[in-house]
Order: C-alpha cells, then sequence, then structure tokens
C-alpha cells in the first residue's frame, strides 16, 4: 500500500492538505513539508531542523503547539547548496468562498475572472499569490513556474469540488506559470495554460503571467458618464476596422506598442471623423495567421504589443479623444492548441461530449459547449471582463451563425437535430440572450453586433419578445449584393438592378451594420478596388460611388483599413498597409471622400436619425434599371430630408428630370464627383423645383448626374 510520502512524490494525493501543513492535536502539534531535492529543511521561526521521513522527501517537526505560529517559514538547501525560506502554503486555509464556488458552478459569476486565475494578494499580512483553476475531472493540480523550478511535486492544489486552489506565499507579478493537470483514467500529464490568466508570454512561448490586482486609474470619466445615456441608435456612428500588427509598422517593420498605437491611430481616426475603432481579435492567440480568431487567452490583451495596463491606457487615451472602442470578440469556437482549453482535464470539458457537436471543421477548431454552466460562465464572465475592466464600448460577436445552427458546415447525417427536430443549437441561443441581457443591464450604452449571416429572425430584439438581444447586426445581404452588383460592367448593371432595390423589404428588419469589413479583401478575393470594372478613372469612380452609397443608405457604418486608401493589394497581416499610396492623387482622393462623407454623415440628421425605421427612408425612383440610376430621401425626426441621387452607369445623364414631393430650394452639399476627390467636377449647385408634376409627384427637379457617381442634395422645403 503507498503511503502519503509515495502518493505526494508520485504526484498522485487525493488531498495534500491532509498530510502537509500545520496539524494541531490534543497536546502537541506536527509540521510536515514534501521538498523534493531538499538536503536540509528548518523552521525559521524557532530554529528548529525537521526530520526527514526514511527513504522520501517528507519532512516533519513535532513540537508544542503554544509555542508555534499560525504561518512560518521554512528554509532549505538543496543538492547545489542553494538556500531557499519561504511560508509554508500548506498553513492557509481555503481563500475561495463558497458563495463564489456557488454562483460559478450555477453559471451566474460575471466577477469569475476575479476567484480563478492568479492573483496577487495579501493574506494574514503575507503577500503572495492565489492560483485557482477549473478542471472538475482532474485526478491532481498542480502550479508550476518559476518559483518552484517547473516541479509539479512541489505545489500540488486543494480540491474545492470541481475547482483546485493554492496560495502560495512570495510569488510577485511578473512570474511564469502553468497548471499541471493529471488525468485520472490514464495518468497523462497535461501543461495548461491558465484559461482566466490576464497576461501571457509572447508566442510561440505560452506560459502565463502573474498579472498586479492594481486597478489602472481611468481618466474617461465623462466619456463613460455620456456612454450610458446615449441614444446610440438615434446617433452617428461610423466604425474603422483596425487589424493593430499591420494598420502600421515601427521603424524597422516591428510592432507598434499600445502606446504608439494609441498616439497614431486615434490621430488618423480622428482626422477622418470615425467615431468608433473596432480592433480584430487581440484576445491572447498563438498563431498570428488566425489574425486572433483562434484565442487562447479570453481575458488577456495579446502581449505582441503589450500588457493590459498598456491596453487600458489605449482605450483610456480614444476615450479622452471621443473615439470609443469595440472589440471582434470571439465564443464561438477555440483551437486545438495542447496548451490552451482542449481536453483540459483530459475530458471535453470546454468542447461539447457530442462528437456531432464538438468540431467547427472548417476552420479546425473545437465548439464549446453552452450547455454546461461553467462553460458559458467562462464565457459570459470574458465579455464582462473586456467591458467592465477595461471599459471597451462594445462587442462584435463572431460567427454568430456557426454558433446557432447545429448544421452549420456540415453535411447531411454529419449532425443530429435538436429534441424538437430542429436544426437550432438551442443551448446557443439561450447562452447569446443571457449575454446579451446582462450586458445591456450591467453596462447601458455598450453594443452588442452580430455578425450573423442568416436570415435568423429578430436578431436585433429583445429576449422577451423572442429575440436574441443584440444592438445590431451586420447586414451581409447589402454587402454581398452591392459587391456583386458594382462588379458588372455598367453596360450589364441594367440586367441587376434588383441587386441596388431588393436590400429595402428587409432593410428595417432588424438594426443593420452596413460592413466593409476585412473578410471583403482577403482569401483570394482582391481588395475592392480590383474588383471594380473599367478603366484607371471608372475603377476609382465606382469605389467613391460604393463608398458614397453606403453612407446615404439606412444602417450604421463599417469600413475596413486601407480600404480608405484604395490599396490595390490583398489585406497581408504580415505587414503594414501601402500608406505611400497617398502620395497620388487619386488615392488621396478615396481618402478625402471618405472625410468628408463622415462629416456629412454626422452633420446632417437625416441620415442618421432614423437609421432603423421604415420612416427614415423614402424611394422617389427605383426602377430606372436601363439608366441604373436610383433616387431616394432619407428624413429625420426634426430635420430638413436629404435627397440622394445615385447613377451607376459610365454615361452622364444631362437634364435628368425626377420627381420630388415639396417644392423649395434644392442645394448640393457632396458630390463624388468633385475634383478634389478625382472626379469631373461636374455640379449642380442650387436648383429649385420645378411646378411639373413627374412619376406620380407634384414637383420635379433637373440635374446633370455625372457617370459613376452619387449626389446628395439638401431639401429647404417651401411648403
Amino acid at each position: 500500500m503507498l503511503t502519503d510520502a509515495n502518493l505526494l512524490s508520485l504526484g498522485m494525493h487525493p488531498d495534500p492538505f491532509a498530510v502537509l501543513g500545520r496539524h494541531v492535536y490534543s497536546n502537541y502539534l506536527i509540521i510536515r513539508a514534501f521538498l523534493p531535492g531538499a538536503q536540509q529543511v528548518r523552521l525559521v521561526d524557532i530554529d528548529q531542523p525537521l526530520q526527514r521521513l526514511a527513504d522520501s522527501d517528507l519532512f516533519e517537526w513535532r513540537g508544542a503547539v503554544e509555542t508555534f505560529p499560525v504561518h512560518y517559514r521554512l528554509a532549505w538547501t538543496d543538492a547545489a547548496d542553494h538556500r531557499w525560506v519561504a511560508y509554508d502554503p500548506y498553513s492557509f486555509p481555503p481563500q475561495i468562498s463558497l458563495y463564489d464556488l456557488h454562483l460559478f458552478n450555477e453559471g451566474r459569476h460575471l466577477h469569475a475572472y476575479r476567484v480563478l486565475g492568479a492573483h496577487p494578494r495579501v493574506v494574514d499580512d503575507i503577500a503572495g499569490v492565489l492560483f485557482a483553476v477549473w478542471a472538475p475531472n482532474a485526478a491532481q493540480v498542480s502550479i508550476i513556474g518559476d518559483f518552484n523550478q517547473w516541479n509539479p511535486l512541489r505545489h500540488p492544489l486543494r480540491r474545492r469540488g470541481g475547482i483546485w486552489e493554492l496560495f502560495v506565499p512570495g510569488v510577485s507579478a511578473g512570474a511564469r506559470y502553468q497548471f499541471e493537470i493529471r488525468v485520472r483514467e490514464t495518468g497523462e500529464r497535461l501543461h495548461k495554460s491558465d484559461p482566466y490568466g490576464r497576461g501571457f508570454e509572447r508566442r510561440p512561448a505560452h506560459a502565463s503571467l502573474v498579472v498586479k490586482n492594481t486597478s489602472y486609474l481611468w481618466r474617461d470619466e465623462a466619456w463613460m458618464a455620456h456612454r450610458r445615456c446615449h441614444h446610440w441608435a438615434q446617433a452617428p456612428l461610423a466604425v474603422y476596422e483596425v487589424h493593430l500588427g499591420s494598420w502600421q509598422r515601427g521603424e524597422h517593420g516591428d510592432y507598434l506598442s499600445y502606446e504608439e498605437l494609441a498616439h497614431r491611430l486615434v490621430a488618423y481616426v480622428s482626422s477622418l471623423g470615425f467615431t468608433h475603432i473596432e480592433l480584430m481579435p487581440i484576445t491572447e492567440h498563438p498563431l498570428d495567421a488566425s489574425w486572433g480568431y483562434q484565442t487562447t487567452g479570453y481575458f488577456a490583451p495579446t502581449s505582441r504589443y503589450g500588457d493590459l495596463y498598456a491596453f487600458c491606457k489605449f482605450i483610456d487615451y480614444c476615450h479622452q479623444a471621443g473615439i470609443g472602442v469595440i472589440l471582434d470578440w470571439v465564443p464561438g469556437h477555440f483551437p486545438k492548441d495542447a496548451h490552451g482549453l482542449t481536453r483540459f482535464d483530459g475530458t471535453y470539458l470546454y468542447e461539447h461530449e457530442d462528437p456531432d457537436r464538438r468540431e467547427q471543421r472548417g476552420w479546425g477548431t473545437l465548439a464549446f459547449n453552452y450547455g454546461r454552466n461553467q462553460v458559458k460562465n467562462f464565457l459570459l464572465a470574458s465579455a464582462y471582463f473586456w467591458l467592465e475592466e477595461c471599459h471597451l464600448d462594445g462587442l462584435r460577436v463572431d460567427a454568430v451563425a456557426s454558433m446557432l445552427y447545429l448544421d452549420y458546415d456540415r453535411e447531411s447525417g454529419e449532425w443530429a437535430p435538436n429534441p424538437f427536430g430542429g436544426n437550432e443549437n438551442l443551448e446557443a441561443v439561450t447562452f447569446l440572450r443571457e449575454l446579451n441581457e446582462v450586458i445591456h443591464r450591467r453596462c447601458p450604452g455598450v453594443l452588442m453586433i452580430a455578425e450573423e449571416s442568416t436570415a435568423w429572425p429578430l436578431v436585433t430584439r429583445p429576449s422577451w419578445k423572442g429575440g436574441l438581444g443584440f444592438s445590431m447586426k451586420w447586414n451581409m445581404g447589402w454587402m454581398h449584393d452591392t459587391l456583386q452588383y458594382l462588379a458588372c460592367n455598367p453596360d450589364l448593371r441594367r440586367y441587376h438592378h434588383e441587386l441596388l432595390t431588393f436590400g429595402l423589404l428587409y432593410a428595417f428588419t432588424e438594426n443593420f451594420m452596413l460592413p466593409l469589413s476585412h473578410d471583403e479583401v482577403v482569401h483570394g478575393k482582391g481588395a475592392l478596388i480590383s474588383r471594380m470594372p473599367g478603366d484607371c478613372y471608372q475603377r476609382f469612380a465606382n469605389l467613391r460611388l460604393l463608398y458614397f452609397y453606403m453612407w446615404t443608405y439606412p444602417g450604421k457604418k463599417f469600413l475596413f483599413m486601407g480600404n480608405e486608401l484604395a490599396q490595390e493589394r490583398e489585406w497581408d497581416y504580415a505587414g503594414a498597409l501601402d500608406w505611400d499610396l497617398l502620395g497620388k492623387p487619386e488615392y488621396r482622393g478615396i481618402q478625402f471622400l471618405i472625410r468628408d462623407l463622415n462629416s456629412f454623415y454626422q452633420s446632417t440628421a437625416s441620415l442618421y436619425d432614423l437609421d432603423f425605421v421604415q420612416g427614415g427612408f423614402e424611394w422617389l425612383n427605383c426602377n430606372d434599371a436601363d439608366r441604373s440610376i436610383i433616387v431616394y430621401l432619407r428624413r429625420g425626426s426634426h430635420s430638413d430630408p436629404v435627397l440622394v441621387i445615385l447613377n451607376f452607369s459610365d454615361v452622364e445623364q444631362s437634364n435628368y428630370r425626377l420627381g420630388v414631393p415639396f417644392p423649395g430650394l434644392y442645394r448640393e452639399l457632396i458630390n463624388s464627383d468633385s475634383k478634389i476627390y478625382g472626379g469631373s467636377g461636374v455640379s449642380n449647385g442650387d436648383r429649385y423645383a420645378d411646378l411639373i408634376p413627374h412619376l406620380g409627384y407634384p414637383y420635379s427637379l433637373e440635374l446633370n448626374l455625372p457617370p459613376l457617381s452619387g449626389l446628395a442634395l439638401a431639401a429647404f422645403r417651401a411648403d
């Protein structure tokens, strides 16, 4: 039969605290310590030696109770005559409360990241770090790191149900660590990074780092107060999507730090008039080529650009400059890296146990088990961490469709229906509803944005109405139809006119955001400018027309970096944007147009005030397919309407007559054909409506429409 010493030396003891530490009996005290490699061990406080038990690394001292402190220091020397002194971690009681354990196991602990992970703290005036991890099926869990020479026998953890914990005195911020998990069935020993870790080594290394608990001293009180009462749905919202590693690089091609990015990126985004930045995933990830979408650190900004403190400082700087920050967040899947969440305790813990639901095969990743309370809690706490602790202004939830459908990216026979016979992932639906309810209740003013590419109903309607509860949804239909239409030769566009008009049949069924994201300039699709037909002049005119259409169409705006430069090549995560293009006037003209569209958009309430309701849009002419022209009004609650005319043909339309509903002055406000943007300079100035009925309207205008152009006119009503 194995003794306690044997079990400790094998890393198999079911309850190390039953043997180690301070044990009080009726009239005496026993101190035991297990110190592999130690030659001698002494009690520092009373300068007494511990005796080695035969043929083991287990040491023991017996003495009187009244002569000994609750917490005591051990001093020992190893074979190389190195001397070590530390408080015994096995003299400390459990640190995690029963209430914390209860909340976590119910899936309701939004601050689980303050309990699990690695947390510097002071216990009974003794400084150290509390390590805690959820691994319910493990036979034993140990903490390994710099502080114990990565020896798993030194610090086995205490089991608290499914959670393991240990307070280790003397460990401080900056220490590297991992959890060693012994698999019950096989005895295999897994080395895992901390799922709740707030800092990691820079890839390819993947140890977790102890991070100071010191809270960042925020200076964005005005921003946060405004956000809480801000009616974002009736406000302009233009988002600039950024991959921090490839927006700009340093002098030697190295990454910019969060601090450098704050100063450069904020100045640039502000100059172009964007209201928000969206960060492609900066959650820690091992593979650059995943762009951050294969996350291993759900509570840590990537160490590529700095630490958590520097990231908070970046957000603070954005807020003080009036720029909001949205994070691309990935709760749909995680990578199979051995040090990550996969088979975390030797079982399918974070991933689904059902093999038909376990993998996202198209991406080579694993799907979360949303039906397990502790997994749901992990994701809820991650979302809350970024919003509450880092002051982010929203989450764009990646790949929602992959979460909602059991048959996503699966052939017939590769999936099983839900209990009602459908293909809906009911557990994921419940999770998403709870996520949005919690965030909207706890973080008023925060945006929850779904990348959802199907016709799932009520994505942006509250859960009490049967919806998923998101603030907005990407309008993928508008994006696909628009890019398909613009890729057509202008002579053929008349045959595809419905691609422009169909979107208005559903435009107000959801709160839509119009995305021209990174997904549209990768994987062989080419840059946006390269997909425009015609000669060089026409390609740039088409691109200007695309942006003009987007900024005047109902929905909030979303543009990926580099598109404002008309970058000719596909986006490459491994290098910076082609900033030298701005030395050429045609590329600079595109950037000027984006700047002026943002300015026009933000100063014109009719373009955003009623974005999500039918009353904010009115067709004046959607039937002129032969000339590839559409005309519409954008309306606001208390503002004059804006008249928008888009000529998608490559032919100038002189004296083009269009019907309007009221008389008065119509003043041209912005024209994509302006010479400052690289156009021909055809303009209309001020025009007065004629009392000439046209297409069912009592008044009409005559305008000169440049080819491949968009015009917006303010309507100063005379009635």
